[in-house]
C-alpha cells in the first residue's frame, strides 16, 4: 500500500499489511460487475470497507493503544481513516455509527434519520432491517450484535483479530521454546558430502539458496474462532476506556 505525500512514520508499518489487504479488497469491489444489483446496493462494499478501515485505525489507537499519535494523525491526513466519522464515534450514542450519511436529515424526505439508527425497541417493524444506502443492519448503541453492523466480514473488528493472532503466535513460540528446552536435539550433525557446494544449482527452494522466505500476504479477516477472540479483546479494551472516563478526563486528554 503506497501513499503520496510525506513519508509515513515508523509505526505505520504495524498497520500496513491489514491496510494493504483492505485497499486490495476495495479495488476488487470497485472493479467487480454490478449486474443485477441496485445502484445503492453496488456501493455497499465500498462504504463498508471504508468504515472498517477507519474502525481499524481508531481501535488500534484509542482502544488497544498499539500505535502512537504520529501514526494516527498520518492516517487521518492521508484520508486512510475518516476523521468526521471518528469524531462521531467519540460521542455517546454514536459509537457504532455506520456512516454520517444516515444521520444527515437532508438525505431523507421528512428530515429524519435512517432506520438503522432507530433502536430496535422503538421500531414499528420488529424484523431484520437493512439501510438501503449502506447495508447497515443497525448501528444504534446497544443494538449491535457481536460488534458487527454489516453482518459480514466487513463488520469484523480487525484490530482485535490482529492482536489475537499476535498473542496466539507468542503463546505458541513460548510453548515451542519450552518443548525445545525439555527435549534438546542431539549435537551430532549429519556429514555433508564433499561434492556438495553452497552455490550448487538445483530446484531447491531452501532459504540457503534463495534467502529468507517472505511471509505470506496477510488475510485481514478472521474465521469464527479468531473473530470471537478479537471481539473479546475489543470488549476488554472498551471496558478499560470506560474505566478511564470514570476516573476523569485528564487521562483522555493525552490521547484525544
Amino acid at each position: 500500500m503506497s501513499h503520496r505525500g510525506p513519508k509515513p512514520p515508523p509505526g505505520f508499518s504495524y498497520l500496513q499489511p491489514t491496510l494493504t489487504a483492505l485497499s486490495n479488497e476495495l479495488r476488487t469491489m470497485v472493479n467487480r460487475s454490478h449486474e443485477g444489483l441496485r445502484k445503492s446496493e453496488s456501493n455497499w462494499p465500498i462504504i463498508q470497507i471504508t468504515n472498517q478501515r477507519s474502525r481499524y485505525v481508531y481501535d488500534m489507537y484509542y482502544l488497544h493503544k498499539k500505535i502512537d499519535r504520529k501514526t494516527y494523525d498520518y492516517c487521518i491526513r492521508q484520508k486512510i481513516a475518516d476523521a468526521a466519522l471518528i469524531a462521531k464515534w467519540k460521542k455517546g450514542g454514536y459509537e457504532m455509527l455506520c456512516s454520517n450519511y444516515v444521520i444527515t436529515p437532508s438525505n431523507y424526505k421528512f428530515g429524519g434519520v435512517s432506520i438503522c439508527r432507530v433502536p430496535k425497541s422503538e421500531r414499528r417493524e420488529k424484523g431484520e432491517i437493512q439501510d438501503p444506502n449502506t447495508g447497515c443492519t443497525g448501528c444504534a448503541s446497544g443494538d449491535v450484535v457481536n460488534g458487527n453492523i454489516f453482518g459480514n466480514k466487513y463488520g469484523q473488528r480487525l484490530a482485535g483479530i490482529q492482536i489475537a493472532r499476535e498473542e496466539r503466535r507468542k503463546k505458541k513460540e513460548l510453548e515451542d521454546a519450552k518443548n525445545a528446552a525439555a527435549n534438546p536435539e542431539p549435537e551430532d550433525k549429519p556429514v555433508v558430502n564433499e561434492g556438495d557446494s553452497e552455490t550448487d544449482d538445483s530446484d531447491s527452494d531452501s532459504d540457503d539458496d534463495f534467502g529468507p522466505a517472505r511471509p505470506a500476504p496477510a488475510e485481514a479477516w478472521g474465521d469464527n474462532e479468531e473473530n470471537e477472540q478479537g471481539l473479546k479483546l475489543t470488549s476488554q479494551a472498551e471496558e478499560g476506556e470506560e474505566e478511564e472516563e470514570e476516573e476523569g478526563p485528564s487521562k483522555k486528554k493525552q490521547r484525544n
